[in-house]
């Protein structure tokens, strides 16, 4: 077997195949060989079929298929031994294949065109320094926070009469249509003019309405009745709310209901470590806000000094070809822009992490999704209780091949380490700044994009 590479460009190249018949023939002559061993034809004991007949009758299709295995292992072995920074797919010679003789086949010569990113280097020192921002989480963001904590756990309350803001329960019914259910009103939901009929009732008060007149959209009156929101128009004349309890929700204090709710059972004892803790959770979401500034930096500071050229329209005409009725050539040339730059960044950090021998294990993706699955369950500390779940659920998630989540959690790890990679080697412009102006920074840069 012979495998030359002829570079046409810096971008550009032909990959040229030779096989002889020693490279091919054993192959054949095992597959004949195991046809001959499983195959089932009238006139022929099983197992008893002579290779000959087998040769005749499956003989070209049995050289096709190893012909093109071998094509297939000779083409990324050769890539993957000469680190070429193939882009795309080789692409085929359809017009050499085409000249093969396969009845009377001897020496076989086939042709792939190759896409390949021109040579660059990594030299992460030598890129202009990346800011860095660290956001000064004062006393006046803790309080701010631990206000919004205590509204999104209050405490409820069962007042004897109701006010403006409370949920009132009850029977809900309207003789006319035998329509009866157990309801909440909202008082919030309510309008204007009908808020006073609920303003100072007590339970087994009768508060009779027009289920139209008395709420401020479609969504609320659907709410109460439990019908969808598509029927309710339908709906009309007087309801009446037998009144069976009132409840009512206010900022929960600080104690330790508060404390165990937020952070988990037992995480702390007393308010001062709550708004450590508190403080302590704030700095670290404000780290992972900076972190997704300083990725995109740097980022951009890859692309703006490492130049790297691509093979333009043979990557158009190979996604033409691979997403062939999905997308129009106008399509790929209006999102090309955005694909040479995902390419590019994904060959440097590719060389990056090559040369830094990074790997990425199991465990550390189980623990990355592990990580994941606390945050959606807003789980802040290490709740002892929940482990086990935690571990069934991340379990699950990379095991659901359906989504492919293993390798998006793959990519993700991958691209972390990367960065850490990055980060130690590109010098930084550390800065301090406070919460305002790093969200008119943020809005400013999303605003940009």
């Amino acid at each position: 077997m012979e495998v030359l590479l002829e570079k046409n460009s810096p971008t550009l190249a032909s990959l040229k195949v030779k096989l002889t018949k020693e490279d091919y023939q054993p192959k054949v002559d095992k597959t004949i060989k195991d046809y001959a061993k499983r195959v089932n034809l009238k006139g022929f004991r099983p197992g008893k079929v002579p290779s000959h007949v087998i040769q005749r009758m499956y003989g070209k299709s049995i050289l096709v298929d190893e012909v093109n295995n071998l094509l297939s292992t000779a083409v990324s072995t050769y890539i993957r031994e000469n680190k070429l920074q193939v882009v795309g797919d080789p692409v085929p010679d359809r017009e050499k294949a085409a000249e093969v003789n396969w009845d009377n086949a001897t020496e076989l010569e086939f042709a792939y065109d190759l896409g390949i990113a021109s040579d660059f280097d990594t030299n992460l020192s030598e890129l202009p320094a990346v800011k860095r921002y660290t956001i000064n989480a004062d006393d006046a963001e803790l309080a701010k926070t631990i206000d919004n904590l205590r509204e999104r756990f209050p405490d409820s309350t069962h007042p004897e009469v109701s006010e403006l803001g409370d949920m009132i329960f009850g029977e809900l019914k309207q003789e006319a249509t035998e329509f009866t259910t157990r309801t909440a009103v909202p008082t919030k939901q309510l309008s204007e003019d009908a808020l006073p009929k609920f303003i100072g009732v007590k339970k087994e008060d009768v508060i009779t309405f027009d289920i139209q007149n008395t709420f401020n959209d479609e969504a609320a009156i659907a709410h109460v009745t439990g019908k969808k929101k598509e029927d309710v128009a339908s709906l009309e004349g007087e309801y009446t709310l037998i009144v069976e309890d009132i409840t009512r929700s206010a900022p929960a204090e600080l104690t330790q209901e508060l404390f165990d709710k937020v952070l988990g059972a037992g995480v702390v004892e007393n308010e001062e470590q709550f708004k450590e803790k508190v403080l302590e959770v704030i700095k670290g979401n404000y780290e992972r806000e900076t972190e997704a500034l300083l990725r995109r930096d740097i980022e951009i500071a890859l692309l703006d000094n490492i130049a790297i050229e691509l093979p333009g329209d043979f990557l158009k005409d190979w996604l033409e070809k691979t997403n062939e009725g999905k997308f129009t050539r106008e399509q790929i040339e209006e999102q090309f822009e955005d694909f040479q730059k995902s390419l590019k960044l994904s060959l440097i950090k590719n060389k990056i992490a090559d040369t830094a021998g990074v790997k990425v294990e199991y465990p550390e993706i189980l623990e990355f999704t592990r990580n994941m699955v606390k945050g959606q369950f807003g789980i802040y500390g290490d709740d002892e209780n929940m482990k086990e779940t935690i571990d069934r659920v991340a379990q699950g998630y990379l095991a659901d091949k359906e989504r492919d989540n293993y390798t998006s959690i793959f990519n993700q790890v991958f691209d972390n380490k990367v960065l850490d990679v990055i980060r130690n080697q590109v010098p930084t412009d550390e800065q301090t700044i406070e919460v305002s102006e790093f969200e008119a920074l943020a809005k400013g840069e999303a605003q940009e994009a």
